[in-house]
């Protein structure tokens, strides 16, 4: 399906950028995947117009606005950006969308990735299991977890799979399918060998066919490889502008200060500038 904007984030920035967009007659789309530190604000005293909000409540009503502006909202993890010269393919799960211009709108999250995990991506190591699982039925897997959504995936890997399963990050593994076996180490490293694909821990090592890495969030370098990021931040102009001709971005993922207000303003320059730039496009 064809939009004129994907905005990547539902947060204040996102639900900014949606908006302005949909005030500028743009067909949107708003991809989430997990809550964002807004949602865990305890409350917000200084944003104009809404006085001892909680951040939880920020939302849902700026989520509605956007909704009721005639905004599309999807919940699932965008694993790629591809620019297709003139339009942008976005991966999002299973279902790829495209889109004459992309809004990143991805908020704090940092993601630091395993030693080699990047440089054997495709070649043993998988970021989706429902678009990878099949090609180890039968054989041996581990998965590298986060959170929820890596238990559910591990669970689907494990009726077509043998599963390992090793946290990344401390979380619920009470759900994991009982003929899962657990990793009771902190993974490291991942290495090809002739063995197979191997997991390095602190205490430990395990090999096994493929590895499958399970998070609520993909690196920049991974899902926008051409993105220019400075000191941790991607880098824009005045315009929200990205370094890759019509991507822009807004709110934390730009940098310091980390408040809801500039996040809205700057997620409302990068649907304006979106907006002109989709129509200069469609002019050339």
């Amino acid at each position: 399906m064809k939009y004129d904007v994907i905005i990547v984030g539902a947060g204040p920035a996102g639900c900014s950028a949606a908006l302005t967009a949909r005030q500028r007659n743009l067909k949107t789309l708003v991809v989430y995947n997990a809550d964002g530190a807004m949602e865990k604000a305890h409350r917000v005293d200084n944003y104009p117009g809404m006085p001892n909000i909680s951040g939880k409540e920020f939302i849902k009503i700026t989520r509605e606005q956007m909704l009721e502006a005639g905004a599309e909202l999807r919940k699932g993890l965008v694993q790629k950006i591809v620019p297709m010269g003139g339009s942008f393919s976005c991966l999002v799960e299973n279902d790829i969308y495209e889109a004459s211009s992309i809004i990143l709108a991805c908020g704090t999250a940092r993601v630091r990735t395993l030693q080699n995990e990047e440089e054997l991506l495709g070649q043993g190591v998988s970021y989706c299991a429902t678009c990878d699982g099949m090609f180890y039925r039968g054989k041996t897997v581990i998965v590298v977890g986060s959170g929820g959504e890596s238990v559910e995936e591990a669970n689907y890997l494990a009726e077509i799979t043998k599963v390992k399963y090793c946290s990344e990050k401390k979380h619920d593994t009470s759900k994991l399918n009982e003929n899962i076996t657990l990793i009771d180490d902190k993974p490291r490293a991942i290495e090809k060998s002739d063995e197979g694909m191997k997991l390095i821990c602190d205490k430990s090592e395990h090999v096994a066919d493929g590895i499958f890495v399970i998070r609520p969030a993909i690196a920049l370098t991974q899902l926008l490889p051409e993105l220019e990021v400075k000191d941790g931040s991607v880098y824009v102009d005045k315009d929200m502008a990205t370094n890759v001709n019509g991507v822009f971005a807004a709110g934390d993922m730009v940098g310091q200060p980390l408040q809801v207000a500039k996040a809205t303003g700057e997620g409302n320059i990068a649907a304006l500038s979106a907006a002109k730039y989709i129509k200069q496009a469609e002019n050339d």
